[in-house]
């Protein structure tokens, strides 16, 4: 016999448990995850439309006392049903229970109040209006009266307008329609993020060979029987999102709709432009910086079919589209695609998956793709498209790699380099602009020697170790640990520490060096508040500042045709971050900064300040190499059974008392090794995280590599089980996450 765990009424009620039913033997080969059931619910036994989440063949209560499902309503294929099944598959690759993995999919639950507007409409014939303001106006009724000769003049007029500009009052206005001389109507206001008709509308822009090449080349895959994701490896400045916007319209010809994923809000300004911009009205926008009510209205407007194109982070990409055609990956190297909640899926996996149940298509863009997306072309599983030259012909920047270390031979202890503060003079004098990025990721704990770069390394897993209070550098991956030296094991320099810089301390240097100079900041200080990344862009954009500088922000996707010269400060702080990716996080963040150069019509400069110029990493960046990075980075990756040459699964564990945490991460360890004592399973740790103690609750990790992910997955079922019947892991929070 087979059980059915089901959610009532989704859109009525709030997720928060389902109910088995029993599965009549007619329909049990029929049923399936994710479809629409009619059940009886509660005492009265009404019936009722729920969602089929999950099947089993064990009861969790008396059958007896359960329910059987009456039947399946097979002609009704409702998004959330496929967004339910999205949810199952979720759960079961990413970990986590079925309730967070729908509120994931399903992130609108509580029906937000609709906005309203008032309108007063004139309910009596017209002869009739008339002779009664005859009698109004004969009388004292001066505000009734007001109200009647301008209905008689629109017959409809807006309720706050009467009550502004007439003076009449809700007293008024109740008598009235109490007497049926007067109706009032309602109609719906969205709450709007985006007014696409603002937007000046865009020309169709003629695409270029490689581009139309690109287009025909998608296309052609999409007339096979099971088309492939497909990814465009091009530079930046290539033109990626001309090829977007056609691939967009082609489908939107068809009456389907489209995803556009981006990784950051700091992007939603330029891109949503761009898009209004071609596609108008059709157009919205979903991100964390919208009220609720907004982000209701637009899952409102997208479900009702009101809007074809939807742009934003990663919470998109599950916009209930009846007719999804296309969901759209833009730079999709970028972590922020990964989730670092429960459960912990990656955007382009799940995208995929999604794409795959509801017959779409997956096109991922970046000029420095992941190696897990590369890789996958490499081998065919994704089909890979190439833009080698840039939009219009125009030429990449010139780069110049500044050695740090000579400059400090040299006497320059500023965080600007001669190189970099004589090309900024030179901009500012010819009127250009520039950007000065600060590569903070991974900058809170690794320790160099500034005389000559090295960097303390763990012996076992090559990544940095990290700096703690207690004067001890430790390696989160494996648990090794060591004092913190006082002068560098390898040139006895006792210039070693970590590296303090901030955007601030940056801004102070550039406004002493150029007082004159126009300085816009942009990180987390300066983007709070909401629209605060728009108007710092638009300012830059409008030429109402000279630099503008920022993290990683100011570096993805961002097109400004009047940069020339891009500064990069201390490259080596994403290059020794305690990441087995940290040298891909850096090739990428640098390609990425120095392609904000030159865009326009005026050659562009970049400089990157490095301790460590001849890292493959930084030299690749700097040319825009990406397959020599590629092949160099991947060896290493092979060396050391890291993604995407192995997979790898983490086992976080959490709890607000060590002992008990470093007791149940050992048995799990055990647990592990004694169902796979397969030497190709590798076990690392249980080690502390990167973060070991947060707000009083420690944290754990233990890392499993192997070829197989479907034996990962396999190994993370029998761990929830035997977490599950385990009382001794009450108190620990335990999550999964696959790379």
């Amino acid at each position: 016999m087979i059980y059915a765990d089901i959610i009532i009424d989704i859109s009525h009620e709030k997720v928060d448990r389902s109910f088995q039913y029993i599965v009549p033997r007619d329909l049990e080969e029929e049923i399936q995850v994710g479809m629409v059931a009619s059940v009886p619910f509660g005492n009265g036994n009404h019936v009722r439309k729920g969602y089929v989440v999950g099947l089993s063949e064990e009861p969790r209560f008396e059958t007896g006392k359960m329910k059987k499902i009456q039947g399946l309503i097979s002609d009704e294929e409702t998004t959330e049903s496929r967004l339910i099944a999205l949810a199952s598959w979720m759960r079961k690759n990413y970990g986590s229970t079925m309730i967070q993995a729908l509120k994931t999919v399903l992130p609108i639950q509580e029906k937000i109040k609709a906005k309203e507007k008032r309108y007063i409409c004139l309910n009596v014939p017209r002869e009739e209006a008339e002779k009664l303001l005859a009698r109004l106006q004969g009388g004292r009724c001066k505000a009734r009266a007001r109200l009647l000769e301008a209905l008689l003049g629109s017959e409809r007029i807006d309720y706050t307008q009467a009550s502004r500009e007439l003076g009449t009052t809700s007293t008024v206005i109740k008598k009235f329609a109490d007497q049926g001389v007067i109706r009032l109507e309602y109609s719906e206001i969205y709450r709007m993020p985006v007014d696409g008709s603002a937007v000046p509308k865009d020309e169709d822009t003629v695409l270029n060979r490689e581009q139309q090449e690109a287009v025909d080349g998608i296309l052609k895959e999409w007339e096979k029987p099971s088309p492939r994701p497909m990814l465009i490896s091009g530079v930046t400045g290539s033109g990626k999102t001309q090829v977007y916007m056609k691939l967009i319209e082609h489908v939107l010809s068809q009456g389907r709709q489209a995803i556009v994923l981006i990784p950051e809000i700091a992007l939603t300004y330029q891109t949503v432009k761009r898009f209004c911009g071609r596609f108008g009205e059709k157009v919205s926008v979903l991100n964390s910086r919208l009220s609720q009510g907004e982000r209701y209205d637009q899952f409102k407007r997208a479900k009702r079919g009101e809007i074809q194109v939807m742009v934003g982070p990663r919470s998109a990409l599950f916009t209930p589209f009846s007719q999804l055609g296309i969901i759209i990956i833009d730079e999709e190297h970028e972590p922020t695609y990964k989730s670092e909640n429960s459960p912990r899926y990656h955007a382009r996996e799940t995208a995929v998956k999604r794409a795959e149940m509801e017959g779409a298509y997956v096109v991922m863009g970046s000029a420095t793709p992941s190696l897990e997306s590369y890789s996958r072309a490499m081998s065919g599983e994704y089909g890979l498209i190439k833009l080698n030259a840039r939009y219009g012909e125009r030429p990449l920047p010139q780069v110049s790699i500044v050695d740090l270390r000579e400059e400090l031979k040299a006497g320059n202890r500023s965080v600007l380099s001669g190189k970099l503060k004589d090309a900024l003079s030179l901009r500012l004098e010819k009127g250009e602009q520039s950007m000065v990025f600060l590569n903070r990721r991974g900058y809170a704990g690794f320790v160099s020697c500034r005389s000559c770069g090295n960097v303390m390394k763990c012996p076992h897993c090559d990544v940095s170790l990290s700096e703690h209070n207690n004067g001890r550098l430790v390696c989160h991956y494996c648990g090794y640990e060591i004092r913190k030296p006082d002068q560098c094991p390898v040139c006895s320099s006792p210039y070693i520490g970590g590296f303090k810089a901030g955007t601030q301390q940056i801004e102070q240097v550039i406004l002493k060096n150029f007082p004159k100079a126009r300085v816009l900041r942009m990180d987390y200080d300066t983007t709070r508040n909401k629209g605060s990344y728009e108007n710092i862009l638009a300012a830059f954009a409008a030429h109402e500042a000279d630099v503008l500088i920022g993290t990683q922000m100011i570096v993805k996707g961002h097109d400004f045709p009047h940069v020339t010269l891009v500064g990069v400060i201390a490259a080596d702080l994403s290059l020794n971050a305690e990441d087995y990716r940290c040298a891909e996080r850096t090739y990428q963040l640098l390609a990425q900064a120095v392609g904000r150069s030159g865009r326009g019509r005026t050659a562009g400069e970049a400089v990157i300040q490095t301790y460590q110029p001849d890292h493959y990493s930084i030299k690749a960046a700097a040319v825009q190499d990406y397959d020599a990075f590629y092949q160099e980075e991947m060896s290493y990756r092979t060396l050391l059974d890291y993604p995407p040459a192995s997979h790898m699964l983490a086992i976080l564990g959490a709890c607000p008392e060590e002992g008990i945490l470093a007791q149940a991460m050992h048995y799990i360890g055990l647990f592990v090794r004694k169902i796979h004592p397969e030497k190709d399973l590798h076990l690392i740790g249980p080690a502390s995280a990167a973060v070991g103690k947060v707000k009083d609750i420690y944290k754990q990790v233990i890392y499993l590599k192997h070829e197989d992910y479907s034996f990962l997955i396999s190994v993370k079922d029998k761990l929830e089980k035997y977490i599950e019947i385990n009382s001794g892991f009450k108190k620990i929070y335990i999550q999964f996450d696959f790379t």
